[in-house]
């Protein structure tokens, strides 16, 4: 994190508790970000807090500093039971629920409360019998908490505070019922600390603030540009024949050490991972479909440069903590305006630099109109040229019944893109139609 991605207010500054402040100094943290300089005033002295705040700007440890200091300047409730929980953190995705109980852990390393994550698809036993030994603080997912709640694994009523990170995206995801079920067998608002933290705050978001909050003090931390100032962004005009050849000729080109390749459909990542691999580049799928315990290698391998690629669809978009991802590509544009700037915030974090490529083929271009104006701006246009797109080896046919979105050569076994390579008449390089293509969605 740079210098002038901080605010000037120091951690020392806040009067934390000594073992708290222990994590935070062997964490490396000495200033705030300014989501953090802006909410630890207000919620360490137990006020709700509303924030919203971009992915990769600090709000998951300016929620656990808030939580651990109460927790620690505040006895648990006279009435706690052994399967009594004093907090609890609910997040949208198994991903971000083990990333916030890695910060966790690193965080409140030295304050003695006990920690346990708990989400699906893995070790339903392991966790069941970690809630049942006691814990203080709880973070997983909505599904995996409602399900050993109702088998009274654990208590809420005792909680002394909730957390609601991604708020907006418990929306997206469906799980807004689930979070309901949730506040409503808390303590009252006014009996326990609620923070809640979201990309925007959108009416349905403040809805549900002040609907399961007692007055929480609203923070936006509104980015200078809806998309980062320090991501370098371009778009391609490629025929769907071309998609897949200008990406392997683009990759060829960088040192893809860590890159993001986000696509639209389970389908094309898995087309695109077997395409990529054939032609020596290491990439892997990652989508909603991949059992959880090779979710978690992948997205490791990943964070420790082991992995080159990943192609995700849209459930990876959203916080995961993946520090130094130096290229986005945009393979398939999103159809949610809000998605591309989820996507390509990614790259560019904590004051960094990155790049953001996008495709705008003849099925997805039609969203391009409204994702500029969403954005605020033109993205700038690339020609291609005829040695962006080289001759590949395509994977064997066994798995595909079609070769939607293998067009390039694929007919012939080989080679990509038209013959030759080559922009279109006049250099632009722009979708014949501007519409969606005839064969479909890929």
């Amino acid at each position: 994190m740079t210098d002038t991605h901080l605010s000037d207010l120091t951690f020392s500054a806040l009067e934390l508790a000594a073992p708290l402040m222990q994590g935070i100094d062997e964490a490396g943290f000495t200033r705030c970000t300014p989501i953090q300089a802006q909410t630890l005033p207000a919620a360490l002295t137990g006020r709700d807090i509303a924030g919203q705040a971009q992915t990769g700007t600090g709000k998951t440890a300016a929620f656990l500093v808030a939580l651990f200091q109460n927790l620690l300047v505040k006895p648990a409730l006279a009435t706690r039971r052994a399967t009594s929980i004093r907090a609890l953190v609910i997040a949208p995705t198994r991903e971000l629920a083990v990333q916030i109980h890695k910060d966790a852990v690193l965080i409140g390393q030295h304050t003695g409360l006990r920690l346990a994550v708990v989400y699906g698809g893995v070790d339903y036993e392991k966790q069941r019998r970690e809630l049942e030994s006691g814990i203080d603080v709880l973070i997983g997912t909505p599904g995996r908490i409602i399900d050993y709640y109702k088998q009274h694994v654990f208590e809420l009523r005792e909680a002394q505070a909730v957390v609601l990170d991604e708020a907006d995206r418990m929306f997206d995801l469906g799980f807004i019922a689930d979070i309901r079920y949730l506040l409503r067998r808390l303590l009252p608002p006014e009996q326990r600390q609620s923070m809640l933290f979201s990309a925007t705050l959108s009416q349905r978001v403040l809805e549900l603030a002040y609907e399961h909050m007692n007055e929480p003090v609203l923070v936006r931390i509104e980015p200078e540009k809806i998309t980062a100032d320090r991501v370098r962004q371009v778009i391609y005009y490629p025929a769907m024949e071309e998609k897949i050849p200008l990406l392997v000729g683009l990759l060829r080109t960088m040192d893809p050490h860590r890159t993001m390749v986000f696509v639209n459909t389970k389908r094309m990542a898995e087309r695109l991972e077997d395409a990529l691999r054939a032609n020596g580049i290491d990439a892997q799928a990652l989508s909603g479909d991949v059992p959880q315990k090779k979710r978690l290698r992948f997205l490791q391998d990943f964070h420790s440069g082991n992995l080159a690629v990943l192609i995700a669809t849209d459930v990876a978009s959203r916080g995961l903590h993946i520090p130094d991802v130096s290229h986005v590509f945009n393979f398939d544009l999103p159809q949610d305006s809000a998605d591309y700037v989820h996507r390509i915030g990614r790259t560019a974090r904590a004051g960094a630099e990155g790049d953001a490529i996008s495709f705008a083929c003849e099925e997805y271009a039609v969203g391009l109109p409204d994702i500029e104006t969403f954005i605020g701006r033109k993205i700038p246009y690339e020609p291609i040229s005829a040695d962006m797109l080289p001759e590949l080896t395509w994977p064997p046919r066994r798995k595909y019944e079609d070769r939607a979105g293998f067009r390039g050569g694929s007919r012939s076994g080989g080679g990509g893109g038209r013959a030759g390579g080559g922009t279109r008449p006049g250099g632009r390089g722009r979708p014949r139609s501007g519409g969606r293509s005839r064969s479909g969605r890929s």
